[in-house]
């Protein structure tokens, strides 16, 4: 009874099953556009299959690419996959369908969808979209079926949706190529047309590059010009950059590549392409993954300059886009030319105006014979003479005495007729020195005849003195910082840097017995001497901190070798703090002793404060550490400590020994710590290597806690260097130990318990 039941219920589901594949090509074929299909097909496959959700993914021929339009729930966008990867590119690859009843234990599955959406796939189910002659033009998808596992029947299902869809989405995909083509045409044409007819060069490059960006679905472009007289390629605009210029050779990089060769290069992985530059991505933050550059070429055939745009959206450049890009470029060409050459007009027109109308810059101009024939008023002002003094006067008779270098810079301009520039000179005028920019430019007609010269005098007396003022009190690199800064002097960044700290020992001690005055002309004389060394070697004063100073490497510019030159600070410091000891002693006086900690790490460094008083500083746990070393320096009776992460940087080679792997106060995770020795000499630290041999193995043995072995090559390192206070303080440290067994499993870590 049972049998007899069922056979009539699987018919009955059979023409069910037609009726909805035949009401599937009615409803498909009524639909006209691609995305209209696409949404049907879903709900459809998702209902049919009792399923929770559902895709679409045609094949994009010219990306190589499965893409989907529509996805049903809450996360809808354009969906774009490497057509040979996941579970949906095996199926469009093999032709098979395929069932998944537990996606995340399938390594083909990618998660980094669910990840971004917060959707949990249990179950897929996955077949081709087969078309005429079994071409796969796709694949249709659905998720976690909504009662049991999905089935074979399923398969077959799905299989028979996709077949009855098939033709209708393979028309309508090609109809909507086609409509697009014509309507790019059509565009194409309308922007050529604005274009040319726009003489202004920064309106045209504007709308050149944001139509080739738009043109090729790219995410940044820029147009490059060549200067003939300097052989560069500049640009002035960049979609998305700042509209700054940039200039760098004609033949270097991808874009010099082009200009070079005249071909067009397609790179679809900028990175894997020795030719590429990174440090303008490495400037801007920007991450450039693919690169089209085309040539532009005037009437003539000659380049004028390349044409380049970056990151296609969604895969890489096509050969259509390439085609079109040369086509718009070809098309452009003439109108960039014309309003290049109406640029360079107007800009030496502005530039001339500017010049000879400024009111704060001093200008004076001379004809061909060398007479001074005008000086404007700030001219007069600032070589403080009137208009009888100058006007008409031969140039060698009024730029005579100090002054007679101007008359050999103006003569040999003359001759080249090539501006020159002089950055910083002096000029005397009514008995006071000042400092000048001076800027000495030949004039000439359209024709090219020499018309005569002008200088320009730029007064920079005040700012150089200000700036000499300010050194007296802040780093100098800080202070060029400080002139030149225009916005957001307030901010801070993240920087790797080395910390370098110094401390006086017994500095207390010392007061007492100077006195206030004393005191002041000692840390003066001291400061001098450390302040020195900290500059030669491109370092940055922080701050003095009573008798202790910071001092930072690695900003607020940052070197290659910033552990190095902090390393060779230090060990100068202790140098010259020697030499100065030895003059100190001999006039009767004590000596000065010191500590240093050093430590390279990521900190924080910028301006703290209020907009009315602001301090450049660095802070962060890479600043404490140093400071903790510095301290440290005490325990372990040395001069120079550092820290295992400045250690491991060093591109040099120093004198050095490990001497404890610890934890500071404040912290819980351990640091190795290491003596830096290269201001001693043989006199200081007699037998050098082997005291340091017979210490290092020592310290091996104490970290291990082989308390006798320690204490014998700790003693062979003391009977070498009776000074090495380190060895002896092992020694008791040892004996401490061997008595006072530490509890648990010995690590070879000691804990700091002070700052």
């Amino acid at each position: 009874m049972k049998n007899k039941q069922n056979k009539p219920t699987a018919k009955r589901m059979n023409m069910e099953k037609m009726r909805s594949l035949l009401d599937i090509s009615r409803k498909v074929s009524t639909l006209e556009t691609l995305d209209e299909i696409l949404a049907e097909l879903i709900e459809i496959t998702t209902t049919e299959l009792n399923a929770d959700r559902g895709t679409i993914f045609l094949n994009d021929q010219e990306t190589g690419e499965l893409y989907s339009r529509v996805a049903q729930g809450n996360f809808q966008r354009e969906i774009r996959l490497l057509n040979s990867s996941g579970i949906a590119g095996e199926v469009f690859h093999t032709g098979k369908s395929l069932i998944i009843q537990d996606a995340y234990s399938d390594g083909r599955f990618n998660q980094s969808i669910d990840e971004k959406t917060g959707y949990i796939t249990k179950s897929i189910l996955c077949v081709p979209i087969k078309a005429a002659r079994n071409e796969i033009i796709g694949v249709a998808q659905v998720l976690n079926k909504k009662e049991g596992p999905f089935t074979e029947d399923d398969v077959m299902l799905l299989e028979a949706i996709a077949t009855q869809a098939a033709i209708a989405l393979q028309s309508t995909i090609f109809a909507e190529r086609m409509k697009k083509f014509r309507t790019k045409e059509m565009e194409f044409f309308d922007v050529v047309a604005e274009a040319t007819s726009e003489i202004n060069l920064g309106t045209l490059l504007h709308k050149v590059m944001s139509e080739a960006m738009r043109m090729t679905d790219s995410e940044r472009s820029t147009l490059f010009l060549n200067d003939n007289k300097t052989n560069e390629l500049y640009s002035r605009i960049g979609e998305g950059l700042s509209s700054t210029e940039i200039r760098f050779p004609n033949n270097v990089g991808i874009a010099g590549a082009v200009f070079q060769s005249g071909e067009t290069i397609n790179i679809p992985h900028a990175y894997a392409d020795l030719r590429f530059n990174p440090s303008f991505d490495k400037r801007t933050g920007f991450f450039t993954r693919s690169i089209l550059c085309t040539p532009v070429t005037n009437k003539s055939g000659k380049i004028i300059g390349v044409t380049q745009v970056l990151n296609k959206k969604g895969g890489p450049f096509t050969k259509e886009d390439e085609m079109r890009l040369k086509a718009f470029t070809a098309q452009v060409a003439i109108a960039l030319e014309n309003a290049k050459l109406f640029d360079d007009v107007q800009n030496m027109k502005n530039y001339n105006e500017g010049m000879l109308e400024s009111m704060s810059n001093g200008v004076i101009t001379l004809n061909e014979d060398g007479k001074i024939i005008t000086c404007n008023t700030a001219g007069m002002k600032i070589m403080k003479v009137s208009e009888s003094e100058i006007l008409n006067r031969k140039v060698e008779e009024f730029f005579s005495g100090a002054n007679a270098w101007v008359l050999e810079k103006t003569e040999r301009v003359g001759k080249t007729q090539t501006q020159d520039v002089i950055m910083d000179a002096d000029l005397m005028f009514g008995g006071a020195k000042l400092s000048v920019n001076l800027t000495i430019l030949p004039l000439a007609s359209v024709e090219k005849k020499k018309l005569g010269t002008m200088i320009v005098i730029e007064d920079i007396s005040s700012e150089k003195r200000m700036k000499s003022t300010m050194s007296r009190y802040i780093d100098p690199a800080l202070t060029d910082q400080i002139m030149d800064c225009t916005e957001d002097f307030m901010g801070g960044k993240n920087i790797t840097a080395t910390i370098l700290f110094s401390d006086i020992r017994g500095f207390t001690t010392l007061t007492e017995e100077l006195g206030a005055q004393g005191t002041v002309a000692l840390l003066n004389e001291y400061f001098t001497l450390m302040v020195d060394c900290i500059q030669k070697e491109g370092g940055i004063l922080d701050k003095f901190i009573g008798d202790a100073i910071m001092a930072a490497f690695g900003i607020p510019f940052a070197h290659n070798d910033d552990e190095d030159r902090a390393v060779r600070t230090a060990i100068q410091m202790v140098k010259s703090l020697n030499v100065w000891n030895r003059e100190r002693i001999s006039e009767g006086k004590k000596p000065v002793r010191i500590g240093i900690g050093l430590n390279t790490d990521s900190i924080v460094s910028g301006n703290i404060g209020s907009p009315k008083r602001t301090d450049y500083t660095v802070i962060g746990d890479g600043v404490n550490l140093a400071s903790r070393l510095e301290s440290a320096c005490k325990q372990y009776y040395s001069a120079i400590l550092i820290s295992d992460n400045t250690y491991s940087k060093l591109k040099g080679t120093y004198r050095l020994r490990k001497v404890d792997r610890v934890v500071v106060k404040g912290k819980t995770e351990p640091v190795s710590i290491y003596e830096v020795l290269d201001y001693h000499t043989e006199e200081t630290f007699p037998n050098m290597m082997e005291a340091v041999n017979n210490f290092s193995h020592g310290l091996a043995c104490y970290q291990k806690g082989q308390w006798g072995k320690a204490i014998e090559a700790f003693q062979r390192a003391l009977s070498q260097n009776s000074n090495d206070k380190l060895s002896q303080m092992y020694i008791d440290r040892c004996e401490h130990m061997r008595k006072n067994q530490p509890a648990g499993q010995w690590d070879g870590i000691w804990v700091m318990t002070s700052k």
